[in-house]
């Protein structure tokens, strides 16, 4: 699989308090967040599968901020939006925070970035900016 930038669009249905880890906890609202990750390593955008795995209960291992959000029961991935190749990791985390409620601290502990994981209450605008951002889905 090729490496490159995704960003995961996660529904959550209801509002839980969700403990990430070190980064500790956060009241999250019922609505829909773009968390957004790079996958330069050995295989590539295939940790998407991983992620995809953990929200559907298939996997229980939590290493990323994003897995404490994916492995709540309430929690699901509707969308993955990627760009091949590009490291723009960053670039579409402040792009997403711009147009969306950032999430402070999350997904962004090896950069300067606020967050990687922002909120928006519906999905149409978020999943629109995504498309725009990201050059494929998965």
């Amino acid at each position: 699989m090729q490496p490159g930038t995704y960003t995961l669009l996660v529904a959550l249905d209801d509002a839980p308090s969700i403990t990430f880890g070190a980064a500790g906890t956060r009241s999250l609202d019922a609505g829909w967040y773009a968390y957004t990750g790079s996958a330069f390593g050995p295989g590539g955008l295939t940790r998407v599968q991983r992620h995809r795995e953990l929200a559907a209960g298939e996997r229980d291992a939590r290493h990323w901020h994003i897995d404490y959000l994916l492995g709540h029961r309430a929690a699901s991935v509707d969308a993955v939006y990627a760009t091949t190749h590009d490291d723009v990791e960053c670039a579409t985390a402040r792009l997403l925070a711009d147009d969306a409620t950032p999430v402070p601290g999350l997904g962004a502990s090896d950069c300067t970035c606020e967050t990687h994981l922002v909120f928006a209450p519906t999905r149409d605008a978020l999943a629109q900016r995504l498309a725009e951002i990201h050059d494929t889905s998965l």
